[in-house]
């Protein structure tokens, strides 16, 4: 990898920094052993069964984290329902096609609350679930140190200003990594969850139907999009506004953990513009294309594993902060 930029290195540091290192020190691998002994593996056998019934939902769980830890750290404000006098991240314009909330409140509500009543909170739940979910896709795994708290503020004006947009090019994403203490290696892996689940034509069709070209013309297709593959995407997503059907953001592989999403990548046939922007920067470019010839799937397994423990230790609650819910959807 190239030595990340001297501005994004210090932003990255200024992050770090600036974060709660004491309260990132208290989360603890083995945290319930003795106030919920089988906590883990409730949550284990229950992903078992939903992944099992639905296997399209990894991506969605794996997502639903993403988008949780982003927005106030990881305690679990993704979860929230809006009230009358609040609007909640989950009705946030770049939230609207989150799932997976009834498979969070299944395993929280049903199955820890009956064990371990009031014990487990609804963030380390979803921790839990977006590893288990990677692992049953067939991806790494990696240790969960647990103690979350959930957060009592929700805020879909917070959730559409810090999420990393689908349209982002590597300058703006960079940014809001390291506003998070994630740095430029951490984007293009993480990028890489891409392997998992589908979207929907709004989040790209602008890359299909609104381009404009350096004349000016309007109508013109992206031109950082292969053409062969903007054609199949043409023949699912027929407008701008076409809601109703799905593309898968890995072709072919979309519930199975793997570094062929590197290799569309590579060929141009990155779905959003996020994707193909990993192939305007020297950094993320080299990292694509290593990973692309399929010759390092071990370190992409390892590098994923890495990145997915510092997202889940941004900005979280321990000790005396915040809560544990009951039902994850509402205050207690």
């Amino acid at each position: 990898m190239a030595t990340i930029r001297p501005l994004l290195l210090t932003l990255a540091l200024l992050a770090v920094l600036g974060a709660s290192s004491a309260a990132v020190a208290q989360l603890e691998i083995g945290f319930y052993s003795k106030t919920c002994l089988n906590a883990e593996d409730i949550v284990r056998e229950e992903m078992v069964k939903i992944i099992a019934a639905a296997p399209s939902l990894a991506g969605p769980l794996l997502r639903l984290h993403f988008h949780d830890c982003f927005v106030r750290g990881c305690d679990a404000s993704v979860l929230l329902d809006s009230t009358t006098h609040n609007v909640a991240e989950k009705d946030a314009k770049p939230n609207k096609s989150l799932r997976g909330f009834g498979s969070v409140e299944r395993v929280k509500l049903y199955k820890l609350e009956a064990a371990c009543p009031g014990i487990v909170s609804c963030a380390d739940v979803l921790t839990l679930m977006s590893r288990d979910a990677v692992v049953l896709a067939k991806g790494p795994t990696w240790p969960v140190a647990l103690g979350r708290r959930d957060g009592r503020v929700s805020s879909a004006t917070e959730a559409s200003h810090e999420l990393p947009p689908a349209s982002g090019d590597v300058p703006l994403l960079a940014r809001i990594f390291a506003s998070k203490g994630l740095d430029l290696k951490d984007l293009v892996v993480l990028s890489g969850a891409h392997t998992l689940g589908t979207a929907h034509c709004p989040s790209y069709a602008d890359r299909l139907y609104n381009a404009t070209g350096e004349d000016g013309a309007y109508g013109l297709v992206d031109q950082s999009l292969d053409s062969e593959y903007a054609d199949k995407l043409r023949l699912k997503c027929k407008s701008l506004d076409d809601r109703s059907m799905l593309s898968e953001m890995d072709p072919g592989s979309y519930k199975t953990f793997d570094s062929s999403y590197y290799g569309h990548v590579a060929k141009r046939r990155g779905l959003f513009r996020s994707d193909a922007a990993l192939l305007a920067d020297a950094t993320t470019r080299d990292y694509v294309q290593r990973v692309a010839t399929g010759k390092f799937d071990a370190e992409f397994f390892s590098d994923f594993s890495e990145s997915m423990i510092k997202m889940g230790n941004v900005g979280v609650l321990t000790g005396a902060e915040g809560e544990i819910r009951k039902k994850c959807y509402v205050l207690n």
